[in-house]
């Protein structure tokens, strides 16, 4: 895939444990349809639709009745390799984003590079135990699972807040709008922004 094909992709990841499908459109218009069975998860996702100007559908069917690790960790394998393939070899891409975004009280702060090595570094503390039916530990753990999946370098940090939910929030919508600039294609370049050719 090169800068003149259209970006998506679809992925479906079938566990004993979940059955997951993701559809991803690197250039759309942040419409989004996602059904998790974990109501703030969705709640997440169609953050990063939105502030991402993703097209995104996700849907999911996990062993809920076990806990919810399963689901939310397949979601984010999920998601990460359908934003891989849709990047392909990331030709002419920006390649590197950050976003700051505030949610009342909290501020959040999501740098990423789409250089094809996964590395996580993520920075959030959360008062409370769950936030809806979420153990608010997945939401760690989801960002990490992503950036391996989708091969990329991710920092992100929930700066301050008091109240859990805006501070999730505000990760989430700082990591759409990263990613959609450092998805975006880069008119002034023809090739892969990298000095070895390849990403």
């Amino acid at each position: 895939m090169h800068s003149g094909s259209q970006r998506q992709a679809r992925v479906t990841r079938t566990t004993k444990e979940t059955q997951v499908e993701v559809a991803l459109t690197l250039d759309g218009q942040g419409r989004y349809q996602i059904e998790t069975g974990l109501g703030f998860l969705d709640h997440l996702l169609a953050q990063v639709a939105v502030h991402g100007h993703l097209d995104l559908e996700v849907r999911a069917r996990g062993d809920l009745e076990v806990d919810e690790h399963h689901t939310v960790e397949d979601v984010a394998i999920a998601l990460g390799q359908a934003l891989d393939q849709a990047l392909g070899d990331r030709r002419g891409i920006v390649r590197m984003g950050h976003a700051y975004a505030p949610l009342d009280e909290a501020l959040a702060r999501v740098v990423v590079d789409l250089s094809g090595r996964p590395y996580a570094v993520v920075r959030a503390a959360f008062r409370a135990p769950r936030l809806g039916a979420l153990d608010s530990d997945l939401i760690i753990h989801f960002l990490e699972t992503l950036a391996v999946h989708g091969r990329m370098n991710l920092h992100a940090r929930v700066l301050y807040g008091r109240n859990d939910h805006h501070k999730a929030e505000a990760l989430f919508k700082a990591l759409g709008r990263a990613l959609d600039r450092a998805s975006r294609l880069d008119p002034r370049r023809e090739t892969v922004p990298s000095t070895k050719g390849i990403l």
